[in-house]
């Protein structure tokens, strides 16, 4: 599979179609030089989504796919827009800002699978695939789909100039779930369900005047009905370091003949508050960039996935939902102006990223370090990147909780010992990180003792003091997490970020000492 990432190339047609504004090719071979940006949480200011455009104009992107999700003000229906939801001033106040960048920004609604936040409401329930399942939308409720995202997509589409139009279509998990499904994906398969809903869509799409993009997995776990898309469809073939066949044979996709982006990502599963594995990111920057120029790929888009797009239901009742919460948070994008400028890097050059030169050279322009602080730097980064899992390292080798704390702790303390002569408040970010980290690790080892055999009061009185430093330490983590965001995200997402992050914490506390 290897020799074919790097042998099979295939040039794809990307005649232009008109509207206001193309993206620029100066500096690349990529036409689309794109970034993706997920608003389902962590909705950023308008003043930092300005300065994230800025700061992607500065490092040669021409494009932005934004997932507004619930933070776009969609007017004909009210119920989906949330508490952080921008007006329509703001929107159309940053897209033209996007303009003048040399931005195209291009809108992305979730339109099959993903869609919790819209199916949550009793208003769409008679669209839902499962009636307690909130992810996805039945497909053979088309007369319904077609009136709802004919709404949406239209609004969208009025606020974007852009001749693109994602409608996602990624990770449809209930696909043939519902009787109804089933029978239709016994008699006719499963691709044929899946793409008769999605060309429903592109049609809608095409008739906007736009040309639709959606994520090429269920395509290439279920490609015989492919060819039954409109020819104007693009594929963004996401890849986060596996193999290119992980979803589906993926020749089919290559030899399908449509146009197709490419997409690694700055952030993805399984990051999360307490863990960013920056070196697994960085390689997939450096094996995929160079392997969709060799296919031929027309765009490349980097995700940066603030949450897994799963939610968990809190319910009043069996059939009464009080509210979702999205399932893990990540630590926010300011914090990742290293991998970004990877990213940027491997626009430029079609050599593959050296990543421990480029991490040297990084420390040395942006913190002033000398060889021998940038290496540090990078071992810090990279030290022990593993999750933890109902108390087990999840690690290639055998380790124990105690040896990754060890290992945490000693990143920790590399970091705070480091002094960046400039951009300090930039570098204070992976401070914070590998300090949340040792927090977390250090509750894990309480949690894991909490669940052994033999643990009783005499162990809990131990415990109860332990967690008690711990929220200690979260508070002064808390006031630097504020600090470093506080004109990133609005004052109410930073303290939704803080109580969440915390909470586990919290809950422990309170069991065992028996609080009120």
């Amino acid at each position: 599979m290897k020799n074919l990432l790097f042998s099979m190339m295939m040039a794809f047609a990307t005649g232009p179609l008109l509207r206001a504004q193309e993206p620029s090719t100066r500096g690349g071979d990529f036409a689309v030089r794109g970034f993706h940006l997920d608003l389902r949480v962590q909705v950023m200011t308008m003043k930092a989504l300005k300065g994230f455009a800025q700061k992607l104009s500065k490092a040669g992107i021409n494009t932005l796919v934004m997932e507004w999700e619930a933070s776009y003000p969609f007017e004909r229906h009210p119920l989906i827009p949330n508490r952080y939801a921008y007006s329509r001033a703001e929107i159309d106040s940053f897209i033209k800002y996007c303009g003048k960048l040399g931005i195209d920004v291009i809108p992305l609604q979730q339109s099959f699978g993903h869609v919790e936040y819209i199916l949550r409401h009793p208003r769409y329930k008679d669209l839902r695939e499962d009636p307690k399942d909130y992810s996805q939308v039945c497909p053979l409720e088309s007369e319904g789909d077609r009136a709802l995202f004919t709404d949406l997509f239209t609004e969208l589409a009025a606020s974007h100039p852009s001749k693109y139009f994602h409608i996602g279509g990624d990770e449809t998990y209930l696909l043939g779930h519902c009787p109804r499904c089933k029978a239709k994906a016994d008699k006719e398969g499963r691709s044929k369900l899946y793409i008769d809903h999605i060309r429903m869509l592109a049609d809608i799409v095409i008739s906007l005047g736009k040309r639709p993009v959606l994520w090429a997995d269920i395509a290439l776990k279920y490609p015989e009905a492919i060819k039954l898309l409109p020819k104007e469809t693009i594929f963004v073939d996401w890849n986060y370091g596996w193999d290119l066949s992980q979803f589906g044979k993926h020749e089919k996709l290559l030899e399908s003949g449509y146009e197709i982006w490419g997409s690694p990502a700055l952030r993805s599963h399984p990051d999360n508050y307490f863990l960013s594995q920056w070196e697994k990111h960085l390689n997939n920057i450096r094996t995929f960039v160079p392997a969709c120029r060799k296919m031929g790929y027309s765009g490349m888009v980097m995700t940066s996935w603030s949450t897994s797009g799963q939610y968990s239901p809190v319910f009043e009742s069996h059939t009464d939902i009080i509210d979702l919460y999205a399932i893990r948070h990540v630590y926010p994008l300011d914090g990742f102006d290293l991998t970004l400028a990877a990213y940027a890097q491997s626009l430029k050059d079609p050599r593959p990223l050296e990543i421990d030169g480029f991490v040297a050279s990084y420390g040395v322009e942006n913190y002033g370090f000398d060889a021998k602080q940038a290496a540090d730097f990078w071992a810090a980064l990279k030290a022990a990147p593993f999750e933890v899992q109902q108390g087990q390292v999840d690690s290639p080798k055998p380790m124990t909780l105690k040896e990754l704390l060890a290992a945490a702790e000693s990143a920790a303390k590399t970091l705070a010992e480091l002094k960046p002569l400039k951009n300090q408040e930039a570098f204070e970010h992976y401070r914070l990180m590998a300090e949340i980290r040792v927090q977390y690790l250090k509750y894990q080892q309480i949690e894991a003792e909490a669940n052994t055999q033999g643990f009783g009061k005499p162990q809990a009185s131990k415990a109860i003091a332990r967690l008690k430093d711990l929220m200690a330490t979260g508070k002064r983590l808390d006031k630097r997490f504020i600090a470093l965001h506080k004109d990133f995200l609005k004052p109410a997402a930073l303290a939704e970020e803080n109580t969440l992050r915390a909470e586990k914490i919290r809950l422990l506390y309170e069991r065992l000492s028996r609080q009120d």
